[in-house]
């Protein structure tokens, strides 16, 4: 791409695409059972993939470890090489990327990373364990986003040390079994020692260099053909910032793009018609869970029988039913559904709505006023959020709804984390690597949670080499949040990605809510 994007000419031309969208004959139909191509034997090297998300506005960076947007992720993971992604075939659980694999000492107290030789940066210098450091302990560490902040609430980084030029080894603040799958989620991604201020041109080890950038309406990138591992089959990518699922899907079917991120249940089951695009739904454990975070800092929600009762107010199956037309899992108030540490055997939380509002009324919170606030971050909250409201209403509670433009909910996330009541989404990750990261400590992300005997109860399930025991030991701290949090949690959805017939590879980058395209050739 040799000139900056005209968004609104792009605009105009995905809703004349979109105009043309007829409604098909369901979104189960329309699903492909896996990626396209599977008769060709290799795929085809060459030509720009176009692909588009939601983008978060005039908010998007290049600082991905200060970068909110999803986009903002989906670029990094382009540009940038990553330590690992997870992956439940591997021997580890996990894929190596600039890593070659990672050691765990007997009694669990460090991590050593052992760094895959002949990695370089596009400038030609060798990536190192100083690279490795830099990026973990000075840019990680000191991020404000909870998903960087769980290096440093597991591994002591600042003893963290070099072993020569190939080796990291990283102490941890309390024996944990489980650091493979914190470094390893597809998000830690390495820069170059000494690096501040994120700008097109500067040192990259990942699969493409960065050639464009425009917040709020796309980048554009090139092969890095020295890229470790594999080389990319596409020439090059580009990635576009449209906020509107039916923009997205009608630039999809009229040719403007390869991809689509994410669309709407409403938009996808528009596709089933169309021969010349498929839906690549993401599957478990790659589900994305949309909740409400109640903020115990903030009166009532400081009361158990106030949080209890807007969980049994949340009618989950209208939601999954009318949200998603049936193509969601319902929710039961804790996040990871389909990871092996999800908790075991906890009853279904009940739609009971006359129970709630004995709850509020003996709480003395009958009437109460509260504003939900949400944004269209991924497809299904804003709706999600209204249905609640409803629910909310019917049980006595004065709720109303606050609908921030996309991208913006997360945009001040100290803010955000200070609302009495806000819609959220949870990335695919690992039951008790969730709690860690969000909620651990009293987090900022916790929204006023603070229970150090279930913090002790994770600690002691991620230091337990004993899978049945870890297990144990987690579905007893998971217990304990579903019957005391402050989160409703009433649906797990799929991504509704789609793509143009013979697009394949995208899925085998794996991290599928952060799709990489490194793996990805055109028909």
């Amino acid at each position: 791409m040799s000139r900056q994007f005209d968004r609104r000419t792009f605009l105009r031309r995905g809703m004349g695409g979109a105009a043309a969208l007829a409604v098909g004959p369901g979104l189960l139909a329309a699903c492909s059972s896996g990626q396209s191509g599977s008769g060709r034997n290799s795929p085809r090297s060459g030509g720009t993939l176009r692909a588009a998300f939601v983008g978060g506005g005039a908010s998007e960076t290049l600082d991905f470890f200060n970068a909110p947007a999803a986009l903002d992720l989906v670029r990094a993971r382009a540009w940038h090489g990553t330590l690992g992604n997870l992956d439940p075939s591997g021997p580890d659980g996990v894929r190596y990327g600039v890593l070659k694999g990672i050691d765990i000492s007997d009694d669990l107290s460090a991590y050593t990373l052992h760094i895959r030789p002949g990695v370089r940066f596009t400038d030609g210098s060798a990536l190192t364990a100083a690279d490795i450091l830099h990026s973990l302990s000075t840019l990680a560490g000191k991020s404000a986003l909870p998903v960087y902040r769980l290096a440093a609430a597991n591994f002591d980084l600042a003893h963290a040390k070099a072993d020569g030029d190939l080796k990291v080894v990283l102490p941890t603040l309390r024996p944990i079994a489980d650091g493979r799958m914190i470094l390893c989620q597809g998000n830690f991604l390495v820069v170059k020692d000494g690096t501040r201020n994120f700008r097109k041109g500067m040192p990259s080890c990942g699969p493409f260099r960065l050639t464009e950038f425009t917040a709020g309406q796309g980048s554009a990138f090139e092969r890095y053909d020295d890229h470790y591992g594999h080389v990319p089959h596409l020439d090059g990518l580009e990635l576009r910032s449209i906020a509107d699922s039916t923009a997205r899907a009608g630039a999809l079917t009229s040719g403007e793009i390869d991809f689509a991120h994410d669309l709407s249940p409403v938009t996808a089951r528009t596709l089933g018609g169309d021969g010349k695009v498929e839906l690549v739904p993401t599957k478990s454990p790659y589900l994305v869970g949309l909740s409400f975070q109640m903020n115990m800092s903030v009166k009532p929600f400081d009361d158990p029988r106030v949080r209890q009762a807007f969980k049994l107010a949340v009618d989950r199956e209208a939601m999954v039913k009318t949200v998603f037309y049936g193509n969601a899992q319902t929710g039961n108030d804790l996040p990871s559904i389909g990871f092996p540490d999800y908790a075991q055997g906890l009853p279904q939380r009940a739609h009971d709505p006359e129970r709630a509002r004995a709850l509020l009324k003996e709480a003395g919170a009958d009437g109460m006023k509260v504003t939900l606030t949400t944004g269209p971050e991924t497809p299904g909250m804003v709706e999600m959020a209204t249905l609640f409201v409803e629910d909310l209403k019917k049980v006595g509670v004065r709720a109303s709804v606050r609908e921030l433009p996309a991208g913006q909910l997360y945009a001040d996330f100290p803010a955000y984390a200070a609302l009495p009541l806000a819609g959220s989404y949870q990335m695919p990750i690992p039951a008790l690597s969730a709690y860690q990261m969000s909620m651990a400590g009293g987090s900022p992300s916790a929204f006023g949670w603070k229970d150090s005997a279930t913090d002790a109860l994770v600690a002691k399930a991620r230091a337990e080499s004993d899978r049945a025991e870890a297990t144990k030991l987690g579905t007893h701290a998971q217990r304990s949040r579903w019957e005391d949090g402050n989160q409703v949690l009433p649906v797990f959805k799929p991504n509704l990605n789609a793509q143009a017939k013979g697009v394949r590879g995208i899925r085998d980058d794996l991290f599928e809510q952060f799709p990489g395209f490194s793996r990805a050739s055109l028909a």
